[in-house]
Protein backbone atom coordinates (compact mmCIF):
# COMPACT_ATOMS: atom_id res chain seq x y z
CA UNK A 1 0.00 0.00 0.00
CA UNK A 2 1.39 3.20 -1.21
CA UNK A 3 -0.42 6.38 1.45
CA UNK A 4 0.31 10.06 0.48
CA UNK A 5 -0.80 12.81 2.92
CA UNK A 6 -1.97 15.86 0.78
CA UNK A 7 -2.66 19.30 1.72
CA UNK A 8 -6.03 19.42 2.93
CA UNK A 9 -9.37 20.46 0.60
CA UNK A 10 -12.39 20.14 1.61
CA UNK A 11 -14.00 16.56 -0.15
CA UNK A 12 -16.71 18.90 -1.76
CA UNK A 13 -14.07 21.18 -3.91
CA UNK A 14 -12.39 17.70 -4.51
CA UNK A 15 -15.45 15.91 -6.23
CA UNK A 16 -15.39 17.92 -9.63
CA UNK A 17 -11.53 17.03 -9.94
CA UNK A 18 -12.82 13.52 -10.67
CA UNK A 19 -16.77 14.03 -11.81
CA UNK A 20 -15.41 13.13 -15.54
CA UNK A 21 -13.78 9.76 -14.48
CA UNK A 22 -15.81 6.79 -14.66
CA UNK A 23 -17.96 5.51 -12.49
CA UNK A 24 -17.39 7.89 -9.42
CA UNK A 25 -18.15 7.34 -6.02
CA UNK A 26 -18.22 10.06 -3.38
CA UNK A 27 -19.10 8.53 0.46
CA UNK A 28 -19.89 12.20 2.25
CA UNK A 29 -20.36 13.09 5.70
CA UNK A 30 -21.87 16.44 4.94
CA UNK A 31 -22.80 16.56 8.49
CA UNK A 32 -19.55 17.20 11.11
CA UNK A 33 -19.90 14.62 13.94
CA UNK A 34 -16.67 13.29 15.51
CA UNK A 35 -18.75 9.61 15.99
CA UNK A 36 -21.13 9.97 12.54
CA UNK A 37 -19.61 12.38 10.25
CA UNK A 38 -15.66 12.09 10.71
CA UNK A 39 -15.01 10.56 7.56
CA UNK A 40 -15.50 10.84 3.77
CA UNK A 41 -14.12 9.33 0.71
CA UNK A 42 -13.73 9.95 -3.35
CA UNK A 43 -13.23 7.63 -5.61
CA UNK A 44 -13.25 6.33 -9.38
CA UNK A 45 -11.96 4.55 -12.03
CA UNK A 46 -12.22 1.19 -11.13
CA UNK A 47 -10.67 -1.97 -12.16
CA UNK A 48 -13.73 -4.47 -11.76
CA UNK A 49 -17.32 -4.09 -10.92
CA UNK A 50 -19.38 -6.96 -9.45
CA UNK A 51 -23.13 -6.72 -10.25
CA UNK A 52 -26.34 -8.71 -9.66
CA UNK A 53 -28.84 -8.72 -11.92
CA UNK A 54 -32.06 -10.68 -11.70
CA UNK A 55 -30.54 -13.04 -9.05
CA UNK A 56 -26.89 -13.61 -10.84
CA UNK A 57 -24.11 -12.16 -10.16
CA UNK A 58 -21.38 -11.04 -12.26
CA UNK A 59 -17.67 -9.68 -12.44
CA UNK A 60 -16.83 -7.62 -15.15
CA UNK A 61 -19.35 -8.84 -17.40
CA UNK A 62 -18.55 -12.55 -16.82
CA UNK A 63 -21.46 -15.01 -14.99
CA UNK A 64 -20.09 -16.22 -11.73
CA UNK A 65 -21.68 -19.36 -10.22
CA UNK A 66 -23.71 -19.73 -7.71
CA UNK A 67 -25.01 -17.75 -4.61
CA UNK A 68 -24.03 -14.00 -5.35
CA UNK A 69 -23.24 -13.21 -1.84
CA UNK A 70 -20.85 -16.04 -1.82
CA UNK A 71 -19.60 -14.97 -4.97
CA UNK A 72 -18.97 -11.16 -3.26
CA UNK A 73 -17.00 -12.79 -0.31
CA UNK A 74 -14.98 -14.76 -3.41
CA UNK A 75 -13.74 -11.64 -5.02
CA UNK A 76 -12.76 -9.94 -2.28
CA UNK A 77 -10.99 -12.45 -1.02
CA UNK A 78 -8.67 -12.22 -3.92
CA UNK A 79 -7.38 -8.62 -2.46
CA UNK A 80 -6.50 -8.84 0.98
CA UNK A 81 -4.91 -6.16 3.00
CA UNK A 82 -3.98 -5.06 6.60
CA UNK A 83 -5.61 -1.80 8.09
CA UNK A 84 -4.09 0.86 8.86
CA UNK A 85 -5.75 2.24 12.19
CA UNK A 86 -4.10 5.73 12.03
CA UNK A 87 -5.88 6.50 8.53
CA UNK A 88 -9.71 6.73 7.73
CA UNK A 89 -10.98 3.24 7.33
CA UNK A 90 -12.21 3.04 3.72
CA UNK A 91 -8.64 1.67 2.67
CA UNK A 92 -9.11 0.69 -0.89
CA UNK A 93 -12.26 -1.40 -1.74
CA UNK A 94 -15.68 -2.45 -2.69
CA UNK A 95 -17.95 0.42 -2.73
CA UNK A 96 -21.53 0.86 -4.20
CA UNK A 97 -24.99 -0.01 -3.65
CA UNK A 98 -27.42 -3.15 -2.46
CA UNK A 99 -30.71 -2.09 -3.95
CA UNK A 100 -33.45 -3.20 -1.41
CA UNK A 101 -34.70 -5.67 -4.39
CA UNK A 102 -31.65 -8.01 -3.33
CA UNK A 103 -34.01 -9.19 -0.57
CA UNK A 104 -35.40 -12.07 -3.02
CA UNK A 105 -31.90 -13.47 -3.22
CA UNK A 106 -32.96 -14.37 0.46
CA UNK A 107 -36.30 -14.76 1.05
CA UNK A 108 -39.42 -16.57 -1.38
CA UNK A 109 -40.52 -13.17 -2.24
CA UNK A 110 -43.61 -11.81 -4.85
CA UNK A 111 -42.26 -9.53 -7.32
CA UNK A 112 -43.86 -6.01 -7.33
CA UNK A 113 -46.45 -5.69 -10.27
CA UNK A 114 -44.12 -2.91 -11.77
CA UNK A 115 -40.54 -3.00 -12.62
CA UNK A 116 -39.43 0.82 -11.49
CA UNK A 117 -36.48 2.52 -13.15
CA UNK A 118 -35.15 -1.46 -14.24
CA UNK A 119 -31.72 -0.69 -11.96
CA UNK A 120 -30.21 -4.16 -11.09
CA UNK A 121 -29.82 -5.40 -7.70
CA UNK A 122 -26.58 -5.04 -7.05
CA UNK A 123 -23.67 -2.43 -8.40
CA UNK A 124 -20.80 -2.87 -6.33
CA UNK A 125 -16.98 -1.10 -7.90
CA UNK A 126 -13.68 -2.27 -6.67
CA UNK A 127 -11.25 0.75 -6.11
CA UNK A 128 -7.80 0.47 -5.89
CA UNK A 129 -6.99 4.11 -4.84
CA UNK A 130 -9.17 5.84 -2.31
CA UNK A 131 -9.00 9.54 -1.00
CA UNK A 132 -9.69 9.70 2.56
CA UNK A 133 -11.07 12.98 4.38
CA UNK A 134 -11.12 13.36 8.11
CA UNK A 135 -12.88 16.08 9.17
CA UNK A 136 -12.40 16.18 12.42
CA UNK A 137 -8.40 17.12 12.06
CA UNK A 138 -8.44 18.79 8.41
CA UNK A 139 -6.22 16.09 6.87
CA UNK A 140 -6.52 13.99 3.59
CA UNK A 141 -4.66 11.41 2.13
CA UNK A 142 -4.49 9.08 -1.24
CA UNK A 143 -4.41 5.67 -0.28
CA UNK A 144 -2.86 3.01 -3.10
CA UNK A 145 -3.04 -0.33 -2.58
CA UNK A 146 -1.73 -1.56 -6.39
CA UNK A 147 -4.72 -4.44 -6.74
CA UNK A 148 -5.43 -5.96 -8.82
CA UNK A 149 -1.79 -6.58 -9.91
CA UNK A 150 -0.59 -9.98 -8.42
CA UNK A 151 3.54 -9.46 -8.29
CA UNK A 152 4.55 -7.88 -5.48
CA UNK A 153 7.57 -5.62 -7.08
CA UNK A 154 4.63 -4.29 -9.89
CA UNK A 155 2.05 -3.92 -7.07
CA UNK A 156 4.24 -1.26 -5.49
CA UNK A 157 4.80 0.40 -8.92
CA UNK A 158 1.15 0.46 -9.67
CA UNK A 159 -0.05 1.97 -6.21
CA UNK A 160 2.73 5.02 -6.46
CA UNK A 161 1.64 5.48 -9.79
CA UNK A 162 -2.06 5.66 -9.20
CA UNK A 163 -1.65 8.15 -6.25
CA UNK A 164 0.46 10.26 -8.96
CA UNK A 165 -2.67 9.67 -11.25
CA UNK A 166 -4.97 10.57 -8.35
CA UNK A 167 -2.78 13.38 -7.17
CA UNK A 168 -2.76 14.99 -10.24
CA UNK A 169 -6.31 15.21 -10.84
CA UNK A 170 -7.08 17.10 -7.66
CA UNK A 171 -4.00 19.42 -8.85
CA UNK A 172 -6.31 20.66 -11.24
CA UNK A 173 -9.44 21.34 -8.70
CA UNK A 174 -12.75 23.22 -10.71
CA UNK A 175 -15.58 25.23 -9.13
CA UNK A 176 -18.73 22.95 -8.49
CA UNK A 177 -21.18 23.99 -11.33
CA UNK A 178 -24.24 26.42 -10.67
CA UNK A 179 -26.22 25.65 -13.24
CA UNK A 180 -29.77 25.78 -12.94
CA UNK A 181 -31.49 22.71 -11.57
CA UNK A 182 -34.93 22.38 -14.03
CA UNK A 183 -37.93 20.18 -13.86
CA UNK A 184 -39.38 19.66 -17.35
CA UNK A 185 -42.92 18.33 -15.35
CA UNK A 186 -44.57 17.88 -12.65
CA UNK A 187 -43.83 15.45 -9.37
CA UNK A 188 -46.23 12.00 -9.64
CA UNK A 189 -46.74 10.12 -6.67
CA UNK A 190 -47.16 6.48 -7.09
CA UNK A 191 -50.27 6.78 -4.27
CA UNK A 192 -51.36 9.94 -3.82
CA UNK A 193 -52.95 11.45 -0.59
CA UNK A 194 -56.20 9.56 -0.66
CA UNK A 195 -54.59 6.22 -2.08
CA UNK A 196 -51.02 6.70 0.68
CA UNK A 197 -54.24 6.91 3.62
CA UNK A 198 -55.81 3.92 2.13
CA UNK A 199 -52.51 2.09 2.31
CA UNK A 200 -51.77 3.06 5.54
CA UNK A 201 -55.52 1.79 6.91
CA UNK A 202 -55.15 -1.80 4.67
CA UNK A 203 -51.58 -2.10 6.79
CA UNK A 204 -53.29 -0.99 10.53
CA UNK A 205 -55.88 -3.64 9.26
CA UNK A 206 -53.08 -6.63 9.09
CA UNK A 207 -51.57 -5.59 12.49
CA UNK A 208 -55.11 -5.71 13.78
CA UNK A 209 -55.80 -9.00 12.03
CA UNK A 210 -52.55 -10.19 14.20
CA UNK A 211 -50.36 -10.69 10.81
CA UNK A 212 -47.55 -8.11 11.73
CA UNK A 213 -46.64 -5.77 14.03
CA UNK A 214 -45.35 -2.95 12.10
CA UNK A 215 -44.33 -2.42 8.77
CA UNK A 216 -42.74 0.51 6.62
CA UNK A 217 -44.64 1.81 3.37
CA UNK A 218 -43.49 4.21 0.92
CA UNK A 219 -45.02 6.41 -2.17
CA UNK A 220 -42.40 7.01 -4.94
CA UNK A 221 -41.82 10.56 -6.44
CA UNK A 222 -41.32 10.61 -9.91
CA UNK A 223 -40.99 13.71 -12.45
CA UNK A 224 -39.33 13.91 -16.14
CA UNK A 225 -36.12 16.35 -16.08
CA UNK A 226 -35.26 18.92 -18.29
CA UNK A 227 -32.15 18.48 -20.83
CA UNK A 228 -29.81 21.03 -18.73
CA UNK A 229 -29.99 19.28 -15.54
CA UNK A 230 -27.31 19.21 -13.82
CA UNK A 231 -26.56 15.99 -11.19
CA UNK A 232 -23.79 17.37 -9.85
CA UNK A 233 -25.09 20.60 -8.86
CA UNK A 234 -28.05 18.93 -7.76
CA UNK A 235 -26.13 16.83 -5.62
CA UNK A 236 -23.93 19.77 -3.96
CA UNK A 237 -27.37 21.84 -3.53
CA UNK A 238 -29.06 18.67 -1.67
CA UNK A 239 -25.65 18.39 0.77
CA UNK A 240 -26.38 22.08 1.58
CA UNK A 241 -29.90 21.57 2.09
CA UNK A 242 -29.74 18.55 3.82
CA UNK A 243 -27.03 17.79 5.18
CA UNK A 244 -26.19 14.24 6.47
CA UNK A 245 -23.78 12.25 8.01
CA UNK A 246 -23.86 9.05 5.66
CA UNK A 247 -24.56 11.20 2.51
CA UNK A 248 -23.69 9.66 -1.28
CA UNK A 249 -23.34 10.21 -4.72
CA UNK A 250 -22.72 7.50 -7.32
CA UNK A 251 -22.36 8.72 -10.69
CA UNK A 252 -22.28 5.45 -12.58
CA UNK A 253 -22.37 7.10 -16.92
CA UNK A 254 -26.07 7.74 -17.14
CA UNK A 255 -27.24 6.56 -13.97
CA UNK A 256 -26.28 8.69 -10.74
CA UNK A 257 -27.77 8.37 -6.90
CA UNK A 258 -27.93 11.38 -4.62
CA UNK A 259 -28.28 10.27 -1.02
CA UNK A 260 -28.78 12.57 1.93
CA UNK A 261 -29.05 9.72 4.21
CA UNK A 262 -29.34 10.66 8.05
CA UNK A 263 -29.32 6.45 9.03
CA UNK A 264 -26.41 4.02 8.99
CA UNK A 265 -27.54 0.65 8.56
CA UNK A 266 -24.33 -1.17 9.36
CA UNK A 267 -20.76 -0.54 10.54
CA UNK A 268 -17.80 -3.21 10.93
CA UNK A 269 -14.67 -2.40 12.45
CA UNK A 270 -12.66 -4.96 13.59
CA UNK A 271 -15.16 -7.30 15.03
CA UNK A 272 -17.33 -4.53 16.07
CA UNK A 273 -20.66 -4.36 14.68
CA UNK A 274 -22.85 -1.12 15.52
CA UNK A 275 -26.59 -0.22 13.60
CA UNK A 276 -28.40 2.93 14.46
CA UNK A 277 -32.07 2.34 13.61
CA UNK A 278 -34.11 5.60 12.58
CA UNK A 279 -38.10 4.91 13.75
CA UNK A 280 -39.87 7.70 14.73
CA UNK A 281 -39.81 11.64 13.13
CA UNK A 282 -41.95 14.56 13.47
CA UNK A 283 -41.51 17.86 11.37
CA UNK A 284 -39.54 20.44 12.37
CA UNK A 285 -40.34 24.42 12.90
CA UNK A 286 -39.30 27.42 12.38
CA UNK A 287 -39.94 28.93 15.59
CA UNK A 288 -37.31 28.26 17.81
CA UNK A 289 -39.95 27.78 20.75
CA UNK A 290 -42.51 25.20 18.10
CA UNK A 291 -39.44 23.37 17.38
CA UNK A 292 -38.18 22.55 21.12
CA UNK A 293 -42.09 21.29 22.08
CA UNK A 294 -42.22 19.18 18.79
CA UNK A 295 -39.04 17.67 19.52
CA UNK A 296 -40.74 16.81 23.31
CA UNK A 297 -43.45 15.39 21.72
CA UNK A 298 -41.71 13.01 19.53
CA UNK A 299 -39.29 12.20 22.55
CA UNK A 300 -43.07 11.15 24.87
CA UNK A 301 -44.37 9.64 22.12
CA UNK A 302 -46.07 6.30 23.16
CA UNK A 303 -46.59 5.16 19.35
CA UNK A 304 -43.11 6.10 17.95
CA UNK A 305 -40.88 4.40 20.79
CA UNK A 306 -43.48 1.35 20.45
CA UNK A 307 -42.38 2.02 16.88
CA UNK A 308 -38.61 2.21 17.48
CA UNK A 309 -38.36 -0.69 19.96
CA UNK A 310 -40.06 -3.39 17.81
CA UNK A 311 -37.43 -2.68 15.14
CA UNK A 312 -34.43 -2.79 17.79
CA UNK A 313 -35.53 -6.33 18.85
CA UNK A 314 -35.41 -7.00 15.03
CA UNK A 315 -31.90 -6.11 14.59
CA UNK A 316 -30.88 -7.28 18.08
CA UNK A 317 -32.16 -10.64 16.59
CA UNK A 318 -30.61 -9.87 13.13
CA UNK A 319 -27.58 -9.64 14.88
CA UNK A 320 -27.58 -12.52 16.79
CA UNK A 321 -27.04 -14.81 13.86
CA UNK A 322 -23.48 -13.71 13.14
CA UNK A 323 -22.57 -12.28 16.59
CA UNK A 324 -21.05 -13.88 19.54
CA UNK A 325 -23.75 -15.02 22.26
CA UNK A 326 -24.38 -12.08 24.64
CA UNK A 327 -22.35 -9.60 23.34
CA UNK A 328 -25.31 -8.08 21.34
CA UNK A 329 -26.53 -4.48 23.51
CA UNK A 330 -28.51 -1.73 22.67
CA UNK A 331 -26.15 1.26 24.68
CA UNK A 332 -28.77 3.87 23.06
CA UNK A 333 -32.61 3.59 23.08
CA UNK A 334 -35.10 6.19 21.27
CA UNK A 335 -32.18 9.71 21.57
CA UNK A 336 -33.28 12.31 19.52
CA UNK A 337 -31.12 13.01 16.60
CA UNK A 338 -32.13 16.28 14.40
CA UNK A 339 -31.83 16.89 11.02
CA UNK A 340 -32.89 20.18 8.70
CA UNK A 341 -36.34 19.34 8.45
CA UNK A 342 -37.05 16.58 11.02
CA UNK A 343 -36.58 15.17 14.56
CA UNK A 344 -36.06 11.39 14.41
CA UNK A 345 -35.98 8.93 17.57
CA UNK A 346 -32.18 6.75 16.96
CA UNK A 347 -31.23 3.98 18.51
CA UNK A 348 -27.82 2.01 18.90
CA UNK A 349 -27.37 -1.68 19.02
CA UNK A 350 -23.80 -3.52 19.13
CA UNK A 351 -22.45 -6.90 18.76
CA UNK A 352 -19.24 -8.39 18.32
CA UNK A 353 -18.84 -10.54 15.00
CA UNK A 354 -18.14 -14.18 15.82
CA UNK A 355 -16.28 -17.17 14.33
CA UNK A 356 -15.75 -16.53 10.77
CA UNK A 357 -18.37 -14.25 10.03
CA UNK A 358 -17.44 -11.25 7.81
CA UNK A 359 -18.81 -8.15 6.60
CA UNK A 360 -20.55 -10.21 3.85
CA UNK A 361 -22.01 -12.44 6.24
CA UNK A 362 -23.30 -9.57 8.33
CA UNK A 363 -24.50 -7.59 5.40
CA UNK A 364 -26.28 -10.83 4.63
CA UNK A 365 -27.74 -11.69 7.69
CA UNK A 366 -29.46 -8.51 8.71
CA UNK A 367 -30.25 -7.21 4.32
CA UNK A 368 -32.72 -5.25 4.06
CA UNK A 369 -32.42 -3.12 7.36
CA UNK A 370 -35.42 -3.45 9.53
CA UNK A 371 -36.43 -0.19 9.93
CA UNK A 372 -37.48 0.12 6.32
CA UNK A 373 -39.30 -3.54 6.51
CA UNK A 374 -41.08 -3.88 9.42
CA UNK A 375 -42.09 -6.65 11.78
CA UNK A 376 -41.80 -9.91 11.48
CA UNK A 377 -39.58 -8.60 8.66
CA UNK A 378 -40.39 -11.43 5.88
CA UNK A 379 -44.16 -10.99 6.49
CA UNK A 380 -43.73 -7.31 5.84
CA UNK A 381 -41.91 -7.57 2.89
CA UNK A 382 -44.21 -9.33 1.26
CA UNK A 383 -46.65 -6.55 2.31
CA UNK A 384 -44.79 -4.12 1.10
CA UNK A 385 -44.47 -5.76 -2.55
CA UNK A 386 -48.09 -5.99 -2.85
CA UNK A 387 -49.24 -2.61 -1.27
CA UNK A 388 -46.62 -0.94 -2.82
CA UNK A 389 -47.24 -2.41 -6.12
CA UNK A 390 -43.50 -1.23 -7.80
CA UNK A 391 -39.69 -1.95 -7.29
CA UNK A 392 -37.83 0.18 -4.39
CA UNK A 393 -34.71 -0.64 -6.07
CA UNK A 394 -32.12 1.63 -4.43
CA UNK A 395 -34.36 2.71 -2.25
CA UNK A 396 -34.28 1.42 1.38
CA UNK A 397 -31.19 -1.19 0.63
CA UNK A 398 -27.44 0.05 1.08
CA UNK A 399 -24.99 2.59 0.14
CA UNK A 400 -21.62 2.07 1.67
CA UNK A 401 -18.19 0.08 1.33
CA UNK A 402 -16.57 -3.00 2.03
CA UNK A 403 -12.63 -2.69 2.33
CA UNK A 404 -10.04 -5.19 1.30
CA UNK A 405 -9.39 -4.98 5.33
CA UNK A 406 -12.46 -6.59 6.12
CA UNK A 407 -14.07 -3.12 7.57
CA UNK A 408 -17.44 -1.89 6.40
CA UNK A 409 -19.77 1.09 6.68
CA UNK A 410 -22.97 1.62 5.28
CA UNK A 411 -25.87 3.48 4.98
CA UNK A 412 -29.63 3.16 5.14
CA UNK A 413 -30.72 4.73 1.69
CA UNK A 414 -33.76 6.83 2.70
CA UNK A 415 -33.96 10.54 1.38
CA UNK A 416 -32.30 9.20 -2.09
CA UNK A 417 -32.78 9.93 -5.33
CA UNK A 418 -32.00 7.83 -8.62
CA UNK A 419 -31.71 10.00 -11.84
CA UNK A 420 -31.15 9.15 -15.29
CA UNK A 421 -31.01 11.17 -18.26
CA UNK A 422 -34.58 11.76 -18.31
CA UNK A 423 -36.25 11.18 -15.29
CA UNK A 424 -35.43 11.58 -11.27
CA UNK A 425 -37.37 9.05 -8.86
CA UNK A 426 -37.50 8.99 -4.77
CA UNK A 427 -39.52 7.27 -2.11
CA UNK A 428 -40.25 8.60 0.89
CA UNK A 429 -41.96 5.92 3.81
CA UNK A 430 -43.50 5.73 7.25
CA UNK A 431 -43.62 3.54 9.57
CA UNK A 432 -47.12 2.17 10.19
CA UNK A 433 -48.39 0.10 13.65
CA UNK A 434 -51.81 0.08 15.46
CA UNK A 435 -51.73 3.70 16.58
CA UNK A 436 -50.47 4.95 13.35
CA UNK A 437 -53.24 7.73 12.22
CA UNK A 438 -53.25 7.65 8.08
CA UNK A 439 -53.48 11.02 7.48
CA UNK A 440 -50.31 11.94 10.16
CA UNK A 441 -48.17 8.93 8.59
CA UNK A 442 -48.81 10.82 4.60
CA UNK A 443 -47.92 14.39 6.47
CA UNK A 444 -44.86 12.69 7.68
CA UNK A 445 -43.97 10.93 4.46
CA UNK A 446 -43.95 15.16 2.99
CA UNK A 447 -41.93 16.04 5.74
CA UNK A 448 -38.98 13.71 5.24
CA UNK A 449 -39.54 14.29 1.17
CA UNK A 450 -39.60 18.35 1.25
CA UNK A 451 -35.64 18.85 1.36
CA UNK A 452 -35.08 16.50 -1.98
CA UNK A 453 -38.09 18.86 -3.44
CA UNK A 454 -36.67 22.10 -1.96
CA UNK A 455 -33.11 21.20 -3.99
CA UNK A 456 -35.07 20.51 -7.12
CA UNK A 457 -36.60 24.10 -7.02
CA UNK A 458 -33.59 25.64 -5.56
Amino acid sequence: MHVRELPWIDPATAMPALAHRSHLTFLDSATRDEALGRYSYLTCDPFGTYMVVDGGASWNGEALEGNPWEALRGLLARYPQEHRPDLPTFQGGAAGFFAYDLNRTLERLPRPAAPGQHLPESIVHFYDVVIGFDHLHDRCWIVSTGWPEGDPARRIERARRRADEFAALLANQKSPSNNSTAIAGTWHSSFGRGGYIAAVQRVIDLILAGEIFQANIAQRFSARLSTSFDPFAFYCRLRSMNPAPFGALLRYGKLTIASSSPERFLKLEGRQVETRPIKGTIARSIDLGEDQSRAKILLISEKDRAENTMIVDLLRNDLSRVCTPDSVEVPALCNLESYASVHHLVSIVRGQLSGDHDAVSLLRACFPGGSITGAPKVRSMQIIANIEGIAREVYCGAIGFIGFSGYMDSNIAIRTVTLDDSQAVFHAGSGITAMSDPEAEYDETLAKAQRIFDAFRA
